[in-house]
């Protein structure tokens, strides 16, 4: 085996053990606020990922929206709570750790 195919966190091979990744979608608390911002656009924003410029990505091509990740905050054009939501639960994260506020 190589350095790339064993994890650096538990030492188990990465796509077959490997479960550090779930361990660590289950023990964040994801936000999910929308804000007003200039000329009244409405601007999503989901705080809370470790892995945000990853989720980011996935999240600005399923919704076909414009966006960013800064400052560990993903920022989404438009109102797109309940979506959000629901692409995170497919994505792994548990439905009691995401808080729509």
């Amino acid at each position: 085996m190589t350095a790339e195919e064993v994890c650096k966190i538990c030492g188990l091979p990465k796509p077959s053990l490997c479960v550090c990744i779930q361990i660590e979608k289950t023990e964040q608390k994801i936000k999910i606020i929308t804000e007003k911002r200039r000329y009244r656009k409405i601007t999503t924003i989901v705080k809370g990922c470790n892995n945000g410029k990853n989720v980011s990505k996935q999240l600005k091509s399923k919704l076909a929206c414009g966006g960013t990740f800064k400052n560990d905050v993903i920022e989404l054009q438009g109102n797109h709570v309940d979506a959000v939501k629901e692409i995170l639960i497919k994505l792994g994260y548990p439905n009691s750790q995401i808080e729509i506020e």
